[in-house]
């Protein structure tokens, strides 16, 4: 049942002016009685029109192939904390396990709670894994991912161009045989990425070589026990590798470096990510860096122009990236 200002009016014993004043944040209550106030109200349940109660961050996990990896959610994370902060709402992290049989039920429960605001990690998820969130009554902004047969508010990363740019700049520096270093997991982001690589090439009249074309684990482990398993077959190497990721960058340039093959002046490294790792590699990696704690910054603000100002329809956004230049490309 949905509870009302006279409802919070009775439970305190105050007007429902003085209640009204209160939750909306308007002078001539002290502080005392409108903290009391809003106590009760959350005690009650109470969903005021136009503002959220909180916001539950949800990490929708099937393999963690990549997010237990990487430093992209949980700074992802940080930035939505803070911004949610400064708000006055509180934050909740929720993981949910997408190959439980239980996770439809979780999700639904989430769901059903207009109140608070979803700001969900799509990371790891397929098309299907957005369908139990289709008819979610809560606020929902996906983050690193997006939906194509149903209309959500999203936040993606610009794989294509970053790396179409990224691929640029080795050609720029004089590569021909460019490699690429091909992420196991399968995430939406992956193809992507390898689209604007594959653009670069063909823009810059270079042919696609299968043989530079490796598949390598996601994990630290398995990237660089995949890369080691690769140099045991004495592959012709290029001049320079294009990754999907920093995890699989480091992890094959180790794998080289043990083997003493010189990085960069046998073979150039480009990441993606500008995972903390990319500035303790000897040579420090070239990569992409990701506004990460802008994208959880950009994910509140747009749960609350839901509720604020709602509208009709969605969007997709796409952020931008910078490329950092350090030690891994060499000029030929």
């Amino acid at each position: 049942m949905k509870v009302s200002v006279r409802d919070i009016s009775r439970a305190t014993g105050y007007s429902p002016a003085t209640v009204s004043n209160a939750l909306n944040h308007k002078p001539g209550v002290s502080a005392k009685t409108a903290a009391q106030i809003k106590r009760v109200a959350n005690e009650l349940g109470y969903a005021p029109k136009n503002r959220l109660r909180g916001i539950r961050f949800v990490v929708a996990r099937k393999t963690g192939a990549i997010l237990d990896e990487g430093e992209f959610h949980p700074a992802v994370m940080d930035g939505v904390e803070r911004t949610a902060r400064r708000e006055g709402l509180p934050t909740r992290y929720i993981t949910v396990d997408m190959t439980s049989p239980t996770a439809a039920e979780q999700i639904r429960e989430l769901c059903d709670e207009p109140s608070d605001g979803i700001i969900l990690l799509g990371t790891e998820l397929h098309e299907e894994d957005y369908e139990p969130f289709y008819n979610c009554k809560a606020p929902l902004v996906v983050v690193d991912g997006s939906c194509y047969h149903h209309a959500m508010e999203s936040i993606v990363l610009s794989n294509e161009t970053s790396s179409y740019a990224a691929v640029r700049y080795l050609i720029s520096m004089g590569h021909r045989r460019i490699g690429y270093l091909s992420g196991k997991a399968d995430i939406q982001n992956f193809p992507l990425r390898r689209r604007g690589y594959e653009r670069a090439l063909r823009e810059a009249g270079l042919t696609l070589d299968e043989r530079y074309i490796v598949k390598i684990g996601t994990t630290l482990s398995t990237a660089y026990q995949d890369a080691k398993a690769w140099l045991d077959t004495s592959p012709e190497l290029p001049t320079a590798f294009y990754a999907d990721n920093d995890v699989i960058a480091t992890s094959t340039m180790r794998a080289c470096i043990e083997r003493g093959i010189r990085v960069p002046d046998q073979v150039s490294f480009v990441g993606f990510d500008d995972l903390p790792l990319a500035t303790l590699t000897l040579p420090a990696l070239t990569t992409i860096h990701i506004h990460k704690h802008d994208i959880g910054a950009m994910a509140v603000h747009k749960l609350l122009d839901q509720v604020r100002n709602p509208h009709h329809y969605t969007c997709v956004t796409h952020i931008s990236s910078d490329f950092v230049i350090r030690d891994s490309v060499a000029k030929i």
